[in-house]
C-alpha cells in the first residue's frame, strides 16, 4: 500500500519525485537505509492502529535494486544493515514496553491477591485436616470405638465440604480478577493486542494473519536473524568520520533487544514469518 501511494504521488507530482531520487547516491542521508536493506517500518503498518505515517525518508526503488546488486563485502562496506537492525530494534523496543504495560493492567489488584493467598491457605489447611481425620477413623475403628469413629468421620466430610467450597471461590476469583476478568483477556506476546479466550478460531485466525501481527512478526524474524549473521563478521574498515557527511557507516552494536526472553505468546498462537 505504501508502495502505491509512493507511486501515486509521483504521477501527480509529474517526474519531479522520481527525477530528485535518481539524483541521490546510496550514500546520501535522505535515503532511507531500511528501505535498500529490507522493509522500512513506515511500510508495514499502513492502515492500522500502529500507522507510523509515511518515511521521511527518499525509497528509490533504483538504489535499492543498486544495493541488492552489491556483494556482501561491498555491503559490509556501508554498514546499512546495521542501521537497519538499529532501526527495527527502536520499534521491537516501543512494543515490547507496551506488552508490559498491557499485561500489567491485565494483572490482579492487591485486595485480590490477599483473598487468593487467604483461600490457598484455608484449602491447604483443610487438606491435612481431611488426610489426618480419616487416619484417625481407621484407628478409631481398629479399636472399636465406633461412635467415635462417626463423630471423626462427619467431621472430615464437613472438611471436605468446606473444602470444595472454597475450591469453587478460588476458581471464581480467578475468572473475574484483574479489570478484564470477565472477558478473559490476555495480551499478544508479538503485537501487543487484547486477545479474548473465547474468541472463535475464525477471529483469532483474523488477528494472527492481521496486518499489524503480521508486521511485527517479520519485524522481530528479521532482528532475530541479525546477530547470527553478523557474529562472523569483522568490523567495517569505514565510518562516518573518514567518508564526510552520508558516507558509508561502519557496524554498528545491535543494542540491547533480547527477543521477548523465551516466553512464547500470551496471547498464544503463531502467525509467525
Amino acid at each position: 500500500m505504501a508502495a502505491e501511494q509512493r507511486k501515486l504521488l509521483e504521477q501527480l507530482m509529474g517526474g519531479s519525485a522520481s527525477t530528485r531520487a535518481a539524483s541521490l547516491s546510496m550514500t546520501d542521508p535522505k535515503v532511507c537505509r531500511s528501505f535498500l536493506v529490507g522493509t522500512c517500518p513506515h511500510d508495514l503498518f499502513t492502515n492500522t492502529k500502529q500507522d507510523l505515517g509515511p518515511c521521511p525518508k527518499q525509497h528509490s526503488e533504483a538504489l535499492k535494486a543498486e544495493y541488492e546488486g552489491l556483494s556482501d563485502k561491498e555491503k559490509q562496506k556501508y554498514g546499512f544493515e546495521y542501521d537497519y537492525m538499529r532501526d527495527l530494534q527502536k520499534y521491537i523496543d516501543d512494543c515490547n514496553r507496551r506488552i508490559d504495560s498491557a499485561q500489567r493492567r491485565l494483572e490482579k489488584t492487591p485486595d485480590e491477591i490477599r483473598q487468593t493467598n487467604a483461600l490457598l491457605k484455608s484449602i491447604a489447611e483443610l487438606s491435612s485436616t481431611i488426610h489426618n481425620g480419616t487416619l484417625e477413623v481407621e484407628i478409631l475403628g481398629e479399636m472399636a470405638e465406633v461412635s467415635r469413629a462417626i463423630d471423626e468421620f462427619y467431621r472430615v466430610r464437613q472438611a471436605q465440604q468446606t473444602k470444595l467450597d472454597r475450591e469453587k471461590e478460588l476458581k471464581a476469583l480467578s475468572d473475574t480478577s484483574g479489570p478484564s476478568g470477565h472477558q478473559k483477556l490476555q495480551v499478544c506476546d508479538v503485537c501487543g493486542a487484547y486477545l479474548s479466550r473465547l474468541d472463535n478460531d475464525r477471529r483469532l485466525a483474523d488477528h494472527f494473519y492481521g496486518k499489524m501481527h503480521l508486521g511485527y512478526a517479520q519485524m522481530r524474524k528479521t532482528f532475530d536473524a541479525f546477530p547470527k549473521e553478523m557474529r562472523h563478521r569483522q568490523r567495517a574498515p569505514m565510518d562516518d568520520d573518514n567518508m564526510g557527511p552520508g558516507g558509508p557507516r561502519g557496524p554498528r552494536s545491535g543494542g540491547g533487544y533480547r527477543g521477548r526472553g523465551g516466553r512464547g505468546y500470551r496471547g498464544g498462537g503463531g502467525g509467525g514469518w
